[in-house]
């Protein structure tokens, strides 16, 4: 099992800022507060709760002018790199919404260091105009990861971040920001733009497609941003996106020798195999997809699509052999009853069938008696 993301906030990363900020701020009691971000409850606390704490950890040790605490703040970021550090601007978000000048400078000195992305929602929330003004300044920074923050931190649906009501309904306020980048020299800002027209296309799918058929064929970079950005559309099976990618309705392929178990345990792999075969001299160009219907708590069912493989086929069949794990993952609960397992071709289901997925049977070993 990987490590959990929230032990990168070890008692050595709190010592180490500790000491950090005690070096500009005299006053600062770097054992007080290093006891009251380890306290009794901090084994229990997940990832960003770990890191809220630690920023409501430095507010109680920090000056309580606003000003004052956010200036040793800023010095004291420039000395630590990476994802775990977003407490920094969190700092901001907690304590600095109605400081908005100090708190921009904030922002953009700390999203360089770490990511600002969550801590800009609230502002955005409180006045999206004048936030989003600001954003399309940041678009315009020398900075890549001060242009990535103006994309990354106004999508829809960033995960793990609070959401956007207003711009789910209307995102015509992102799309200058996404124009204006989606040329970017940076692949992790151009990455960024095509991330928030995915998240667009969830609830407006409409002003995505229109935006594929307009960027399509500009340039490779643009060309990526589309494919990337159209990928639950494309999951979806949505027609103007599978034409527009050049996936066909399969009217000439048929599925044969579709075979799977008729049952797996939890923790065991489900194998399936399939021949894909055409009526005419070759398959052509086609997305191959998987979908397993999940049984949920509430004995309903719920499809998750899974890509096979994407590509031109000369020959008129292709065999594909295939296996999905139901290995406990943090993302998802697996319940036993019986599932469902689809072969999708250009979006189409072309065969299904069910399973039963039953929880492991663990068999205990006797010890004779002497």
């Amino acid at each position: 099992m990987p490590e959990p993301l929230k032990n990168l906030y070890s008692t050595e990363l709190v010592k180490s800022l500790g000491e950090q900020v005690s070096n500009l701020y005299g006053d600062f009691d770097t054992d007080g507060f290093s006891a009251h971000v380890i306290d009794s409850e901090w084994e229990g606390r997940e990832l960003k709760e770990r890191m809220k704490h630690i920023s409501e950890s430095l507010h109680r040790y920090l000056p309580m002018e606003y000003s004052d605490a956010i200036q040793i703040l800023m010095e004291s970021s420039s000395k630590f790199s990476g994802f775990q550090y977003m407490f920094f601007p969190g700092f901001v978000e907690l304590y600095g919404l109605n400081k908005f000048e100090k708190s921009i400078q904030a922002l953009e000195h700390f999203t360089k260091h770490s990511s600002s992305e969550f801590a800009v929602r609230p502002f955005i929330k409180k006045d999206s105009y004048k936030m989003m003004a600001q954003m399309q300044l940041w678009a315009k920074s020398q900075n890549h990861h001060v242009r990535r923050l103006a994309s990354e931190g106004c999508r829809p649906r960033l995960p793990w971040a609070m959401a956007l009501p207003e711009f789910k309904q209307d995102p015509s306020q992102i799309l200058p920001i996404l124009e204006k980048l989606k040329n970017d020299d940076s692949e992790y800002v151009r990455r960024s733009v095509a991330n928030n027209l995915n998240d667009i296309s969830k609830d407006n799918p409409q002003v995505v497609i229109d935006i594929a058929k307009s960027w399509l064929g500009n340039s490779q970079q643009t060309n990526r941003i589309v494919k990337h950005a159209c990928r639950t559309l494309l999951k979806q099976g949505h027609p103007e996106i599978m034409n527009l990618f050049g996936f066909l309705k399969p009217e000439h392929i048929e599925i044969r020798n579709f075979t799977a178990q008729k049952s797996v345990e939890m923790g065991e792999n489900l194998d399936f195999s399939f021949k894909l075969e055409s009526q005419q001299q070759k398959l052509g160009k086609l997305r191959v997809e998987y979908a397993i219907g999940f049984v949920k708590k509430n004995g309903n069912r719920s499809k998750k699509m899974f890509k096979i493989s994407e590509s031109e086929i000369n020959g008129n069949n292709k065999t594909v052999a295939k296996s999905h794990s139901f290995k406990k993952i943090s993302t998802r609960k697996h319940y036993a009853g019986n599932h469902s397992i689809g072969i999708f071709v250009n979006g189409c289901e072309l065969a299904s069938m069910e399973f039963l997925l039953s929880e492991k049977i663990l068999t205990k070993s006797r010890t004779r008696k002497k």
